[in-house]
């Protein structure tokens, strides 16, 4: 028996019983944050071009697109609401890194709003999607991103979104390989595009082709059923540098939402650019009110991919270690609104830019569980400052504050929905399991009726 047949098998083992608590604690939590980012991203730019795109198009009124007030093809709608999901670069992080929410969640509430779902069932179908993309990463050993070939989400991700719907389609194993062999064969994002507009599309397309390889393999399409092990299948190409099966067939020994969990994002940006905001706020903590920067010398591992002392727009700037430390000494907080072009052109902004260096430094490691970022800043009253952040809060061993999540939680949803809807999305969210097919259908309707407003 195949990889991809024994991988589908203890997929398909997979219940909701035998999920446990803690991973259906952080599943839910997923779900939740999944969400929140969606809706208040659903007003940008590259989402809003989506959806009239997509309603241009036509199709099956059978799912919402979030924030844009119409119903297109289940297809379209997890498409579009995954580039929402992504589109702030809001949602968890994962270990190694990937965006394993924003290709699932929108995918699994798609389908239940067109075919219905409990509560259960969609955590269940969201906890494998993660699992597999997890798993893969976890398996080809991918935790630096500098060395990444392809943005994870587009190869990870349509795999995870192929998982979510399997099961909410009832595929047998059978369908499940078939759905995966499609999905495979539209796996694939570049790098290059990260700070672009088409960045958020990974996931969409992501979730939109696993979402489709699922449907056909229900209709009874065919693919190759061992599509992971294949000579020049999944694992050969896009993980030629090595690839560890047992950790893939570990599958839940631990679960990878677990262990190591998922990193929380407090700020809306690459996960990379957390140290230099991290360490930002805390020169801007020292700094106290009034103060003048002279200049920042910044020091990090080498990661090319945040190299960008001076971002084309608001949107690039959540890809420059130089924007996102200047924000956070600038401003002591950076949330949604440091992301505008508004702020990007600002003149005591447009001025610090230039007064940032930034060195690389080889020898500080790469990936996110060792890494360190430093800043120092040369203020005009003559003191000069020095912070270090080896982790952010919400990371792999730095605790979360629970407070600090709700904040974000409802800072996103208010930006698209009133008060009284927001503590009731809150509510039905951590209570999403005990939530029957009819409690699901309200909190799709909830969600649906968002009307998110622009960042400003």
């Amino acid at each position: 028996m195949g990889l991809t047949r024994t991988l589908c098998e203890l997929i398909d083992a997979t219940d909701y019983a035998s999920l446990g608590d803690e991973c259906v604690a952080r599943v839910k939590q997923a779900i939740q944050d999944g969400v929140a980012v969606a809706l208040a991203g659903c007003a940008e730019t590259p989402v809003t071009l989506g959806a009239a795109h997509a309603q241009s198009l036509g199709g099956a009124p059978q799912a919402s697109v979030w924030g844009a007030g119409f119903k297109g093809s289940v297809v379209q709608a997890a498409h579009i609401n995954a580039m929402a999901t992504h589109v702030l670069d809001f949602e968890p992080m994962w270990s190694p890194p990937t965006h394993s929410v924003s290709p699932t969640v929108p995918v699994a509430f798609a389908l239940a709003e067109h075919r219905g779902a409990n509560g259960r069932e969609i955590i269940t179908a969201v906890a494998r999607g993660l699992e597999i993309q997890g798993r893969l990463q976890y398996a080809g050993n991918q935790y630096v991103p500098e060395d990444l070939k392809f943005h994870p989400p587009g190869v990870a991700g349509a795999l995870g979104s192929t998982i979510v719907a399997a099961y909410l389609l009832g595929l047998d194993i059978n369908g499940m390989q078939h759905a995966l062999g499609m999905a495979a064969s539209r796996a694939g994002s570049l790098l290059a595009n990260v700070g672009s507009m088409t960045k958020c599309t990974h996931c969409g397309n992501a979730a939109a082709a696993g979402l489709d390889s699922a449907l056909l393999a229900q209709r009874g399409f065919t693919a190759n059923p061992d599509v992971l092990e294949a000579h020049k299948g999944l694992i050969s190409t896009f993980f030629p540098d090595g690839f560890d099966e047992s950790r893939l067939l570990g599958w839940g020994k631990p679960w990878r939402v677990v262990d190591p969990g998922l990193a929380i994002k407090l700020f809306p940006s690459q996960f990379g650019t957390h140290f230099s905001i991290t360490a930002g706020l805390d020169i801007h903590r020292q700094a106290g009110s009034g103060a003048v920067f002279k200049a920042l010398r910044i020091v990090s591992p080498v990661m090319k991919y945040i190299n960008r002392p001076q971002p084309e727009t608001g949107l690039y700037g959540k890809f420059s270690l130089q924007y996102t430390a200047a924000v956070a000494v600038l401003d002591g907080r950076v949330g949604i609104d440091s992301f505008t072009d508004r702020r990007r052109f600002g003149a005591d902004m447009v001025a610090l830019l230039e007064s940032i260096t930034l060195t690389q430094d080889a020898a500080i490691p790469g990936d996110f569980h060792h890494m360190h970022v430093g800043i120092e800043a040369d203020l005009e009253d003559g003191r000069t400052l020095r912070a270090v952040c080896r982790g952010p809060q919400g990371a792999w061993g730095v605790p979360l504050d629970p407070a600090a999540h709700r904040e974000k939680l409802v800072d996103c949803f208010s930006r698209a929905l009133p008060p009284a809807q927001v503590a009731a999305l809150i509510a039905s969210f951590e209570q999403l399991e005990t939530l029957e097919a009819a409690g699901v259908a309200q909190l799709c309707e909830l969600i649906a009726s968002a009307r998110p407003r622009r960042a400003s």
